[in-house]
């Protein structure tokens, strides 16, 4: 019986495919606003060469660091961040399945049963009924709505699939700054206990001198100041350490584990990046792509909300049979069958149409302004990145020649003092400016590192498609 109901409804359906075959094509009656190119780049950035640069791809790589990369695959794998990207990206492609089937036909069953009683010149009559229908419909698109709708949710979905892979681009950067900064605090604590060492030997020495009354006592408490102030700098250091290794674990998807991001302490020399034309950067930047196909569906908007105050035409089916038994609802007399085609055109509606298509056209200026603004940062990023990059290779020249300096100044400073030639103070003032010196050279060439991190930031890339492709695959 439900095979028959089933059946015969799909003749329904084969009408109305029939009809919408044969039927005008839908045609937008929106003219898009997208006019190329949406923006206009400068052909060079300051101080770089004029010329395209090829891909920097996973650019961690290039520390050549079995433990950062290690790190990187953990966070890939374990972010939560990126899991709730994911989750995004599922939903906006359930949305594009939602709107897509707007365009289909809709076929529902449906059935009824039911026993009345009723009084009659012949008596009381009690009487079984029974009902089974097929009923479909099919909105024809002849203003090109529906297609409109359910292309703004596809560049939707596109452009959520660009933000996970600026989220990627975002979440190496900031993983890789930790890293370092890590890095740099293990080595500053190293410095320190040299230093604290140093200055030991050095009170060792003035003690000696002191109690052979080489010294006065004044030089004796310079000295073990000196110790101290160096004592309070290592807490300084160590808590720093442990809220970027908190942050790091963190990153990686895991409880604050002291353990995390390993135990070294050097500094590398940090890669360098070609900068490339400004031009590579509207497909090499993803936040780039996303703010253009956002545009893009907040332009196909424009074309639904117009389309939406013509008329809608929607063809419509039925197909059933009534009885007082279950077995011949479909054999009985009482079969009825129903084709229409329904109009409905907006007459009054107090201006809402109108003003749909205003809030649509006043979105897509907004985005438009968006995806300028968006283009504008990302030009900025790299000539920030470069600028700084710069400053701070020259900051380490001349900190590297004060370091050297210093080292010189103190071993010459310590020796008069030793040889009764001088004070204490010449040493006292030589040894914070040797420790200053070092600790600010270690705090530069990190500070170098992570300029060059944001450049490699700043310049996006293609990198992460594969890795979002081989998610989604493994998830469907």
């Amino acid at each position: 019986m439900m095979r028959a109901c089933i059946r015969h409804g799909s003749i329904i359906v084969s009408v109305i495919i029939i009809a919408v075959t044969s039927a005008v094509s839908g045609c937008s009656l929106h003219k898009s606003n997208i006019t190329e190119p949406l923006i206009e780049l400068p052909g060079t950035y300051s101080g770089e060469e004029n010329k395209p640069a090829p891909q920097i791809g996973r650019w961690w790589e290039r520390f050549d660091d079995e433990t950062l990369d290690s790190l990187m695959q953990e966070a890939f794998g374990h972010n939560l961040d990126i899991a709730q990207a994911y989750e995004r990206l599922e939903q906006s492609h359930a949305l594009v399945r939602i709107t897509d089937s707007s365009r289909g036909p809709v076929l529902n069953i449906e059935g009824a049963g039911g026993r009345a009683r009723q009084s009659t010149a012949a008596g009381a009559i009690t009487q079984d009924t029974y009902r089974l229908s097929a009923a479909a419909s099919f909105e024809l698109d002849l203003w090109g709505k529906l297609k409109a709708k359910s292309e703004a949710t596809r560049f939707d979905a596109l452009a959520s699939q660009y933000d996970l892979k600026a989220l990627y681009i975002s979440i190496s950067a900031q993983l890789a700054d930790l890293y370092y900064r890590a890095v740099e605090q293990r080595a500053q604590l190293a410095l320190t206990d040299q230093t604290i060492a140093s200055f030991q030997d050095t009170l060792d020495r003035v003690e000696r001198r002191y109690r052979e009354g080489l010294v006065p006592a004044i030089d004796l408490y310079q000295s073990r100041q000196n110790l101290a102030s160096a004592k309070a700098q290592r807490p300084v250091f160590a808590q720093n350490l442990a809220t970027t290794v908190n942050a790091l674990s963190v990153l990686t998807g895991q409880f604050p584990d002291r353990e995390a991001g390993g135990s070294v302490q050097e500094l590398p020399n940090a890669p360098k990046f070609p900068a490339g034309i400004p031009s590579e950067l509207l497909t090499n930047r993803p936040d780039i792509e996303s703010a253009y196909l956002r545009l893009r569906g907040s332009d196909e908007r424009i074309g639904a909300a117009i389309a939406d105050r013509f008329p809608s035409f929607n063809l419509v089916g039925t197909y059933g049979g009534a009885s007082d038994k279950v077995r011949t609802i479909l054999d009985s007399p009482n079969i009825f069958w129903n084709i229409l085609l329904q109009a409905a055109q907006p007459v009054i509606d107090s201006g809402r149409r109108k003003a749909e298509v205003d809030r649509t056209e006043s979105v897509f200026r907004e985005n438009l302004a968006v995806y300028h603004k968006t283009v504008l940062n990302a030009f900025k990023d790299i000539e920030d990145s470069l600028a700084k990059g710069k400053a701070s290779e020259e900051r380490i020249v001349m900190l590297k020649q004060t370091v050297a300096a210093s080292d010189s100044a103190l071993r010459l400073a310590l020796a008069r003092y030793m040889q009764g030639l001088t004070d204490y103070l010449p040493v006292l003032t030589e040894q914070l400016r040797n420790v200053t010196a070092k600790s600010n050279l270690l705090a530069s060439r990190r500070q170098f590192i992570t300029d060059r991190i944001q450049l490699a930031r700043a310049l996006g890339g293609h990198w992460a498609d594969g890795m979002i492709h081989e998610n989604l695959t493994s998830e469907r």
